[in-house]
């Protein structure tokens, strides 16, 4: 049996210990009913935890491991996928999977995020922090699609830009900053989902588009809770109190109009069900294409500059 992965999944912990207890059993040996009954136990137990998870439990769930990853997006969702390697100018980063792929009789262009599985995978991945050769990577595939007017599904999963001094030397801000500059001037539609962890620049420069969409426990940030503790307080302990400031969660950005739409996850977090997740994302990116597809260039332009520049306006 597996031990709980967060602190606040130890009630579900009992729950299923017993019921792999009594799946060991052989077929026929009268258990049947009682497994039923502490399969619905623990799915009403989990929907309790997993609908009042404070922001700081949310953020833990977004980075969970198993989480579905761009490829696994691709791999559900997608035909004839064909991965596009190298910036033309430095290298290839793993860090940011692009390619071409059919979606649902469309063709797509898709740019994301790769965390990978497995130490070794996650090492080649660079967890996910992708260096300036990665953006200019996406930036080149942006291109491509708009040249053949396709439209971009990006997905955004990562802790932020890698911070490197090779990254630095190569230009990483002006990486990120020049896809805000080409995203907010692309002339197809390009389609947002924030699969996991969305964490600053890194994140925001996959992030420009006509619709944004967020999963249910995954989070946006300009910082971590841990580096906004360790700027705020010089103290990483204060981690929790971050994030309640910070204002990460789903529900949150979909307030202050980050966000267009909120994905339901299954209950515990997509993590336990990636198929199911995986359709639902495709619903709904399917859904946002069928709206968008009516739009000229300009008003696809238009809408993503009114959608950004109304971010952060109070009155």
């Amino acid at each position: 049996m597996r031990s709980p992965e967060y602190e606040f999944e130890e009630p579900l912990v009992e729950l299923r210990r017993r019921i792999e207890e009594l799946e060991a059993y052989p077929e026929g040996s009268g258990h049947s009913k009682e497994i039923s009954k502490l399969q619905k136990e623990l799915s009403k137990k989990t929907k309790e935890v997993y609908g009042g998870l404070t922001r700081w439990q949310k953020t833990l769930v977004a980075r969970h491991g198993d989480r579905p990853h761009t490829l696994d997006y691709v791999s559900h969702l997608m035909e004839d996928w064909v991965e596009v390697h190298g910036d033309r100018c430095f290298g290839d980063d793993p860090a940011i999977v692009t390619g071409f792929a059919t979606f649902r009789g469309r063709s797509v262009a898709v740019i994301g995020h790769e965390k990978g599985r497995g130490t070794k995978e996650r090492i080649y991945r660079n967890f996910a922090q992708p260096r300036p050769e990665g953006y200019r990577k996406a930036l080149r595939i942006m291109r491509l699609a708009e040249k053949f007017g396709l439209p971009v599904l990006t997905f955004i999963d990562t802790a932020g830009a890698y911070p490197g001094i090779g990254a630095e030397e190569r230009g990483q801000a002006e990486a990120i900053a020049r896809n805000l500059i080409e995203m907010a001037a692309l002339k197809v539609p390009i389609i947002v989902t924030v699969t996991g962890e969305g964490g600053s620049g890194g994140a925001l420069a996959l992030g420009v588009g006509n619709r944004v969409f967020i999963l249910e426990y995954a989070t946006y940030s300009v910082i971590s809770p841990e580096g906004c503790a360790a700027i705020l307080w010089k103290d990483q302990t204060r981690k929790k109190e971050a994030a309640e400031a910070l204002r990460l969660a789903a529900p949150d950005l979909l307030e202050l109009g980050v966000v267009d739409r909120i994905l339901p996850e299954p209950a515990g977090g997509a993590h336990t069900d990636t198929v199911s997740m995986c359709q639902r994302v495709g619903d709904v990116i399917y859904q946002a294409l069928e709206e968008l597809q009516g739009l000229t260039t300009e008003e696809l332009i238009a809408d993503r500059a009114r959608k950004f520049r109304g971010m952060g306006v109070f009155n």
